[in-house]
């Protein structure tokens, strides 16, 4: 891998195991400084030990342990970030959870809440106290992951679908407030990967997520899913200065040609692709269901 990120510093959230860890690995061989956040120290240390064998001498590898739902973790994790690494040009929200597997009526509350302040109020407290940052040098990379929920209801894991419905428009709207200021924010779906997500909905069962969303989860589990490296390597992408201008897109690792997408940001800037958008019945053909 060409060293595309020397000199950049990086905030990934979530680092400590699956695709956190993998874009981790990524970044240190791209050349990246990274600071590492996740809640569980212990994995965290045993993901910084691991990545510090890809580094080179000059690369610093520092890690964090934070709860990016809790504001002053967040500002805390920002503030160190700046002066253990000495700046910050990329944040990357991978942080996230399922939340609880059920029907509405009847899961935890509590949990559902907490789902939603892991996935949404999460990345937005990150976004917000990276972007003075980011703002006052000009300059700014901001990555979120995303997932099906965004893009499709997924019944029996509601918390989970909503956050990320919910964070992909926050990441189209904050591209907006953003755009001219050189910072760049984008969402990734990774596809479905086989990481200890996909084990949680198989230890709930059938009965719990439903018939047919855990049929698909064991032949994804059988296959081998969505390689964790596609996902990685988009991230690596929208952090470089390749991806320089593409904003407020939806990017899908697996299904899009995103690495010929700088040869058309006037189309892409142009246009309303790759984003989360109404269908109407014209667009399906209705003759009857529009004025």
């Amino acid at each position: 891998m060409t060293r595309v990120l020397a000199g950049k510093q990086a905030i990934i959230t979530g680092a400590n195991q699956g695709l956190g860890l993998e874009i981790a690995r990524k970044y240190v061989l791209a050349g990246a400084d990274l600071m590492l956040c996740a809640r569980n120290l212990e994995l965290l240390e045993d993901a910084r030990a691991e990545l510090a064998e890809l580094a080179t001498p000059e690369q610093k590898i520092v890690t964090q342990a934070a709860d990016v739902s809790v504001e002053d973790n967040v500002n805390n994790l920002v503030a160190q970030t700046l002066r253990q690494l000495g700046g910050c040009h990329i944040l990357v929200n991978n942080a996230g959870v399922y939340g609880p597997k059920g029907e509405i009526e009847a899961v935890d509350w509590t949990q559902w809440v907490k789902a939603i302040e892991i996935n949404v109020y999460g990345s937005i407290l990150m976004s917000r106290a990276v972007l003075p940052h980011f703002k006052a040098q000009g300059y700014g990379k901001v990555i979120q992951l995303s997932g099906g929920g965004a893009t499709n209801p997924l019944p029996r894991i509601s918390a989970y679908a909503v956050s990320k419905a919910a964070i992909v428009r926050y990441a189209e709207s904050l591209a907006e407030e953003v755009r001219g200021t050189g910072i760049d924010v984008n969402s990734i779906a990774p596809g479905a990967l086989n990481t200890r997500m996909l084990d949680e909905i198989l230890e709930a069962g059938p009965k719990t997520v439903g018939q047919a969303f855990y049929d698909r989860s064991v032949e994804q589990k059988k296959s081998g899913g969505s390689p964790l490296d596609k996902g990685a390597d988009l991230a690596v992408f929208l952090a470089s200065p390749a991806s320089d201008g593409i904003t407020a897109k939806l990017i899908s690792a697996v299904w899009d040609d995103w690495e010929r997408w700088p040869q058309h940001l006037k189309e892409l800037n142009g246009s309303d692709a790759y984003t989360l958008r109404r269908i109407a019945g014209r667009d399906r053909g209705f003759t009857w269901g529009d004025k």
